[in-house]
């Protein structure tokens, strides 16, 4: 396959960035775009002499298209991604798919029933900072200590974000699982436990603290400070190295016995575009073209998803 043809729905600013990175490509055509903001949707398909559809049937009708980009709400996400699940498109979900875990699951059983093709913009997967520190690790033996620390805000996601009370309430799912997939990126082996240290309160949100293990014999802490200020920062300690992503898209590594700070190696892409989008992007053309190809399957998000519920007791 050479031109692979592209179609967005969407018109917000993840769409707007997914397109500057699939047009960068080569051999990529912006076919189409569907929004329920028609007004939106016009100025981002213009460039690209993109057709502006009325529908998701009608934006597979107009285009054709091997791949569909999703970047909707989080609250309209199962219907969406059910109606491009119809067509014989690829589909790469925006993530998170699914507002909490019951809707994630409604979400996965979809594509299987469909047999659709569906894979998830986990983006920080595709992060330089991120490929370049598990080439460092490549080579690090022993056991493997990874802390994940977030910080979220339901309050600014209400009033500053504008989130609907749905997704506030269930904000771990909608943007701590940026930070909790860190865990099944760096951690080997199956997860066998999840405890709670210090265990969410959703009446009082403050501290969260879990511990996560592997079957490798890796160890995770999860730290969340919940409507307070905080960092968000991955390390990962062996007993040769110590890895650290403060910002995420950026990290060092030190050795043992030193006390030197080696930046993570980056790419000049992660400066261009969206850090990760283009390397993701590329990711989903060797998969519409049948080759192996870096991403989140709708499983693996899946699997993501219930270890946000397994953190917060909120998997039952």
């Amino acid at each position: 396959m050479t031109n692979i043809k592209v179609a967005f729905v969407g018109a917000g600013y993840m769409t707007t960035e997914h397109i500057k990175a699939f047009a960068s490509l080569p051999d990529v055509t912006i076919a189409g775009i569907f929004s329920r903001s028609a007004d939106r949707a016009a100025p981002l398909a213009a460039p690209y002499g993109a057709v502006v559809a009325s529908s998701v049937d009608d934006l597979y009708e107009k285009t054709k298209a091997d791949l569909v980009v999703v970047s909707v709400p989080e609250l309209a996400m199962a219907e969406i991604a059910g109606q491009c699940f119809a067509h014989p498109w690829q589909v790469l979900l925006e993530k998170p798919a699914g507002y909490n875990l019951p809707d994630a699951q409604r979400i996965r059983d979809a594509a299987q029933s469909a047999g659709a093709t569906v894979h998830v913009a986990f983006n920080r997967r595709a992060y330089s900072s991120t490929r370049s520190a598990l080439a460092q690790l490549s080579d690090a033996d022993g056991r493997r200590f990874i802390k994940v620390l977030d910080q979220q805000d339901q309050v600014a996601a209400r009033i500053h974000h504008g989130q609907p009370e749905l997704v506030a309430q269930n904000y771990m799912f909608a943007n701590s699982i940026h930070v909790i997939d860190y865990f099944r990126v760096f951690g080997r082996g199956s997860i066998v436990a999840v405890t709670p240290v210090v265990a969410w309160n959703p009446d009082a949100p403050g501290l969260v603290v879990a511990k996560v293990e592997f079957s490798s014999g890796d160890i995770g802490i999860y730290e969340g400070i919940w409507d307070g200020p905080g960092p968000w920062a991955v390390s990962i300690s062996t007993p040769a190295k110590r890895i650290e992503m403060r910002p995420l898209e950026q990290g060092a590594v030190q050795l043992r016995d030193t006390r030197a700070q080696i930046p993570l190696e980056l790419s000049d892409d992660d400066k261009a575009y969206k850090p990760g989008l283009r390397y993701q992007a590329e990711q989903a053309l060797l998969s519409v073209r049948g080759e192996p190809a870096q991403l989140a399957d709708i499983d693996d998000s899946l699997q993501s998803m219930k270890l946000v519920a397994d953190i917060f007791g909120l998997a039952g």
